[in-house]
């Protein structure tokens, strides 16, 4: 704090103090002379009731500072603070009524009791004035009960969708700034003892089921969604409802995104992609994983991409000692390094620059930190790269993760978490396939390891770069089209937090080889997805088209998260569940013949009929031949 501050903090203290006591004294002269007017006058120096008001001051300034009262910023002061102030003085009363007794051997009951209800009016006023003052300088259009101030042309007629604290922050808000561009017409709020009273300034217009007919009669340009509380369903109910009525729809964020410390409470953001696709939230078993990792030291392979990044930020929240961030790409480490050390945690944060195909490199790295926890997300995972590429898919994808697995093994991690993908199932394409394979791997080491191995499975990831959606978010800039590739394309779509939780949690289920998937409730279809797209950016198909441009290749129609009878009836955790996955009796063999495979075709075939187990319908002579 500067010097300058620190002397306009004192003179605020010091001004606060002198009419503190001036208030004190001030009620005892009062209430004396109000109760004995005659003595008073004729007696006042004789009397004990002057050094009682002394010392009443000096009790209540003392107990103030010891309370902390003169820290308070009063201009923002709620309930609490006032609480604070009224014990404060109760104290000092109750003191000063015991020290009268001890020193006179009598106290004088109603005048401390009349001195302490006047005390406190003026205490509470002195508080009360500077924010009253505030007020009034910020909020003339509230206080003058509906003159509004001149509004500019091009403020959007709003409508506030929930008249609770966060409504009446927002509104609060909005009347002390300039730069929101925003005239609150109306909440509507579902409280019936709120209809038609007004509230911060702004009348409540209706309910909930009144949406409609409160935005066609007030003539609505904006609607901002201010229920940070309200569950996902219910809020993508409203918000659909919102998006057909007015395209400038915006919405408050919810509690989970302010507890994760992403956004402001009284921040607005445009309505994404999430919020119609959004689901409950997969809580977490807390204390479970802060068991696990507290003062642990952490390994995240692939931590420069979407799913490695995002459990580095949510793995920081149960205090490991150390978290070692291992990737590839120079800049992507560096990228999340440097988000992470912003935090100013209390964590030994090292960038490690890696290629898990190099297994001395790992050998190293494993040796020097001896990692208690590994997530491994590092892959290879674009399906028609990795078509036309399959030799360098299997060298990251299935030896890659040999390698990481067999160091957690060689060096005693306690637990192995592989991510991998619904495109593991029943494979029609090289990515898949190795991903599946890599499974077998990690479940043949779990079968003779001390490390917990799991595998963790789910769908596509909204807002990864590979996903769709930055793809059509940058078509749409551009004017369209929009590429789907079949209408009929369905995909299980969950948020990149969503899909980190689920990996964090299975780290700490894990016993030994298990696949565990996340219920990730009904699939999406893409065409649907890239019409809600179109939609939240405020244009109609018709501005922005659609057009099809074929099923790539390796690509699937439909995903499936396990095969039909592989799944577990029952959850292990509330929506995850575990699979019931074949294992691989001849890994070893089945990889040294993949290895005599030179062509692309040849390897792509073995593969995935490896990962589907159709092996013994393809002859490994004729595949070597394959041209």
């Amino acid at each position: 704090m500067s010097i300058p501050e620190l002397s306009r903090k004192s003179f605020r203290t010091s001004v606060l103090v002198v009419l503190d006591i001036m208030a004190i004294l001030s009620s005892m002269f009062v209430t004396y002379f109000f109760l004995y007017p005659i003595e008073f006058i004729e007696n006042v120096d004789r009397n004990h009731f002057v050094e009682s008001a002394l010392l009443y001051s000096v009790l209540f300034i003392v107990m103030a500072g010891i309370s902390r009262l003169y820290r308070v910023a009063w201009r923002f002061a709620s309930m609490s603070e006032a609480i604070r102030l009224a014990v404060t003085l109760i104290m000092s009363t109750l003191t000063l009524y015991a020290l009268q007794f001890a020193v006179y051997g009598e106290a004088m009951e109603r005048m401390l009791f009349l001195s302490f209800c006047l005390s406190l009016l003026l205490l509470g006023g002195i508080r009360l004035g500077s924010r009253i003052y505030v007020t009034w300088k910020q909020d003339r259009r509230l206080i003058l009960g509906g003159r509004k101030m001149k509004r500019r042309k091009s403020e959007k007629r709003t409508l506030i969708v929930g008249a609770g604290q966060a409504g009446r922050m927002l509104v609060r808000q909005i009347n002390q700034s300039d730069n929101h561009r925003m005239n609150p017409v109306g909440f509507i709020d579902d409280n019936r003892h709120l209809q038609n009273l007004t509230v911060n300034g702004v009348r409540v217009l209706g309910t909930l089921e009144q949406l409609e007919n409160v935005v066609e009669s007030h003539a609505i340009d904006k609607i901002v969604f201010a229920i940070p509380s309200m569950n996902y369903q219910d809020r993508l109910a409203i918000i659909k409802r919102a998006k057909a009525l007015c395209t400038n729809v915006h919405t408050l964020p919810m509690i989970e995104e302010v507890a994760a410390g992403k956004v402001a409470v009284n921040q607005m953001r445009q309505v994404s992609i999430d919020d119609l696709l959004g689901r409950e939230p997969v809580e977490l078993d807390i204390s479970g994983i802060q068991s696990e990792v507290e003062g642990k030291t952490v390994l995240v392979t692939g931590a420069g991409g979407s799913i490695g990044s995002e459990i580095c930020r949510q793995i920081l929240k149960f205090s490991p000692n150390r978290l070692l961030l291992l990737g590839h790409g120079e800049n992507s480490i560096y990228l999340i390094e440097r988000e992470l050390r912003e935090l100013n945690l209390e964590v030994d944060l090292i960038p490690v620059i890696a290629d898990v195909q190099d297994v001395e490199r790992l050998r190293e790295v494993f040796m020097k930190h001896s990692p208690h926890l590994v997530f491994h997300a590092a892959a290879h995972k674009h399906v028609p790269l990795m078509e036309a590429n399959p030799h360098e898919a299997v060298k990251n994808n299935i030896y890659g993760t040999r390698n990481v697995a067999e160091m957690a093994n060689e060096f005693g991690a306690n637990r192995f978490v592989m991510i991998s993908t619904d495109k593991a199932v029943n494979p029609t394409n090289v990515m898949g396939s190795t991903k599946r394979i890599a499974e077998m791997v990690v479940q043949n080491l779990a079968k003779s390891s001390q490390t917990k191995y799991a595998i963790v499975r789910f769908g596509n990831v909204l807002g990864s770069r590979g996903s769709v959606i930055p793809l059509f978010k940058t078509q749409i800039e551009k004017g369209g089209p929009v590429t789907v590739t079949h209408p009929d394309m369905t995909r299980y779509f969950m948020t990149i937090p969503e899909a980190s939780r689920l990996v964090i949690q299975a780290g700490t289920l894990a016993d030994g080889g298990e696949v565990f998937v996340l219920d990730m409730g009904e699939p999406v279809k893409i065409i649907d997805l890239a019409r809600n797209m179109i939609k939240l950016s405020g244009f109609t198909e018709n501005q922005i088209a659609i057009e099809f441009s074929g099923i790539r290749p390796g690509e699937k129609m439909f995903e499936e998260l396990l095969k039909e009878g592989e799944v577990h009836p029952e959850a292990v955790y509330p929506k995850i569940f575990t699979g019931i996955v074949t294992e691989e009796s001849d890994l070893e063999g089945k990889l040294s013949r993949m290895n005599e495979l030179k062509t692309s075709e040849a390897l792509g075939l073995y593969l995935v009929n490896w990962a589907n187990d159709c092996l013994d319908s393809v002859k490994h002579d004729q595949l070597k031949e394959t041209v």
